[in-house]
């Protein structure tokens, strides 16, 4: 029961509309990597600013639970927006909701770097408060970009479509850190001071409270700039036809951006409606789909304990592998400068191929086997440096930062893109958006589970328990290795016929016995 406006989306070739779609949705996962990931490039500086006591003899710190919060509480906002905005993305519509979130993600932004008040406590008070709803904002771009782009894209170009998308987060990482490490090199040109080991107070420039409110605002740009073209977007033609019932303006909107003809086929949309008309808390979506939302939610759970752990905390592994000096041997400004220069360094030799190493080939090796290669691969390198850490750090330092580069590689060109592609592809139109939120939002559960528990063990640049992060994010992935078999392959295979909305019963949407009984009747068949 395939409709026209359905097979001729599936069927269409690459345009260039497709590549603006990418572009449009791809900046706001800039956008979101940036706004996530450059509280990592300033959080010490925070900590010299507000938090120096000299009695320790030390450089001011964040508190652990401080710390924690200030980098963690964006991942609050956006488990929260994922699942808000998700379930509006199915009720009202993807573009209804889409601008909403950039409008929160600009203004959050802005009010991030503004934080205000007198003291430690108003001033990281006000920046958590505005880092929860930046993440609300962001929260919402997960489920809404990865539904567009599948529902936009034809069969054949599908999962590079939504990888692509998702590779921006790469970029803007790579962004994060070089915009950090670029306004700390003016600030530090302008504004020279002694090292901490010299000059304690001094080593501090108060002109660094300018720098970190400059670098978070900054995320409103790409934003900004973002905004007008998701307006002009029309809704995906799959919502309009198979959500709200109405062919003919689906065929008239997709025939306004994409070169295809489309017949509106309003009776043949009713019987199609009639028979995907299931809601998503019934046992006949659990029966068809109950087993991939376990595996989306339970792989993207535990691959984000890993990789927002790699990130967060790669400012405190840093020094290990010798890409900073002692926080000792630097003042304020030229610590963040170090800092942003190394986590520039990692993303961009790291991190940014193993995004398009995914786009590139997802449609050739498929997004399973991505997948479980890129999860058994994390979970090696993190074993191997989590076992041999004292040498890594004290004998070996090249090889340590090549193996904690490759972990970012095969999170990347593994199950950080999968994870983000395959909840958009398996589900139903009419829960396809929810379903992606949360998937997501048992990643950023994971996320919270790496902010708030695995950066305790890494704070303090203790080996033993730096060795023990690294043995548990270990075994985190290769649980994720096994998680993996809860999903299945989806490329090449058009939406409907995955999900089964189009009326056939394939592997992915039948239960065991109906795999067992097809599996009889070919065989009875290949006999006659």
């Amino acid at each position: 029961m395939a409709l026209e406006v359905l097979e001729a989306l599936d069927s269409a070739r690459t345009q260039w509309y497709h590549v603006t779609a990418i572009v449009i949705a791809g900046m706001g996962f800039f956008t979101d990597a940036y706004d996530l990931f450059c509280i990592s490039t300033v959080s010490k500086l925070l900590g010299r600013l507000y938090y120096f006591d000299p009695s320790t003899g030390k450089p001011g710190k964040l508190p652990p639970t401080i710390n924690n919060i200030v980098t963690g509480v964006a991942l609050v906002g956006t488990l929260t927006g994922q699942l808000f905005f998700g379930y509006l993305g199915d009720k009202l519509g993807r573009k209804k909701v889409y601008g909403v979130t950039l409008i929160l993600m600009v203004a959050c932004a802005i009010c991030s770097g503004l934080s205000f008040g007198s003291n430690a406590k108003s001033v990281i008070g006000t920046l958590c408060f505005f880092r929860f709803w930046l993440g609300f904002g962001i929260g919402g771009d997960y489920p809404l970009s990865a539904t567009i782009m599948s529902e936009y894209a034809n069969k054949r170009t599908r999962g590079a479509f939504i990888a692509a998308v998702f590779a921006m987060q790469g970029v803007g990482i790579i962004f994060a850190g070089f915009v950090s490490m670029f306004f700390s090199a003016i600030f530090r040109s302008y504004y020279e001071a002694p090292i901490f080991s010299k000059d304690a107070v001094l080593s501090t420039q108060p002109e660094g409270d300018l720098l970190w409110r400059l670098v978070l605002m900054i995320g409103a740009v790409p934003a900004a700039m973002t905004y007008y073209w998701r307006m002009k977007m029309p809704e995906t033609g799959r919502y309009t036809a198979i959500i709200e019932g109405n062919a003919k303006q689906a065929a008239a909107d997709m025939a306004r951006v994409l070169d295809i003809e489309i017949i509106a086929e309003q009776d043949k949309l009713t019987e199609f409606k009639a028979a995907n008309d299931y809601p998503l808390w019934s046992s006949e979506f659990f029966r068809r789909h109950g087993r991939h939302l376990i595996g989306t939610m339970s792989c993207w759970f535990l691959l984000d304990i890993a990789f927002y752990s790699q990130n967060l905390t790669q400012k405190d592994i840093f020094p290990a592998m010798g890409l900073i000096d002692k926080d000792t041997d630097m003042n304020a400004i030229g610590e963040v400068f170090q800092t942003s220069r190394a986590m520039f360094i990692i993303a961009l030799f790291g991190t940014f191929p193993g995004y398009w190493f995914t786009v590139f080939f997802i449609e050739k090796i498929g997004r399973f086997k991505i997948q479980l290669v890129g999860f058994f691969m994390m979970s090696f390198f993190m074993f191997v440096i989590g076992v041999k850490y004292e040498y890594l750090k004290n004998d070996n330092k090249n090889l340590f930062a090549l193996l904690y580069g490759l972990t970012f590689f095969f999170a990347n060109f593994g199950p950080n893109s999968t994870t983000f592609v395959l909840p958009a592809e398996l589900f139903p139109t009419r829960v396809r958006s929810t379903c992606h939120a949360l998937s997501a939002a048992a990643g950023k559960a994971g996320a919270m589970v790496g902010a708030f528990g695995i950066q305790y063990y890494t704070l303090n640049n203790n080996q033993k328990k730096i060795k023990r992060a690294m043995m548990i994010l270990a075994v985190t992935n290769l649980l994720g290795f096994f998680c993996s078999f809860l999903v299945t392959e989806t490329k090449g295979r058009s939406l409907e016929e995955i999900s089964g909305e189009d009326g056939r019963e394939s592997e992915l949407t039948a239960t065991p016995n109906d795999r067992i009984s097809g599996a009889h009747q070919d065989s009875r068949t290949e006999k006659m």
